[in-house]
């Protein structure tokens, strides 16, 4: 590689909207995000439901669904 060209690589924190906080190595000392393992529904089981308009009691009277 060639030297003086590539930027510092470093420890940094990431810091979830959650509360969760890790490390890991990037270029950048902190790192925000909106979402992370801890919370996402992927990763946990649960999903989170936003009621648009009552669009879920919608279908579910549809289909009959108590």
């Amino acid at each position: 590689m060639k030297k003086e060209i590539h930027p510092d690589y470093k420890k940094s924190t990431v810091r979830c909207a959650c509360g969760n906080t890790f490390e890991t190595g990037s270029v950048k000392e902190e790192l925000r995000v909106e979402i992370c393992s801890e919370c996402h529904p992927f990763f946990t089981g649960r999903q989170k439901f936003v009621d648009a308009g009552g669009r879920v009691d919608k279908f579910n009277k549809k289909y009959g669904i108590k």
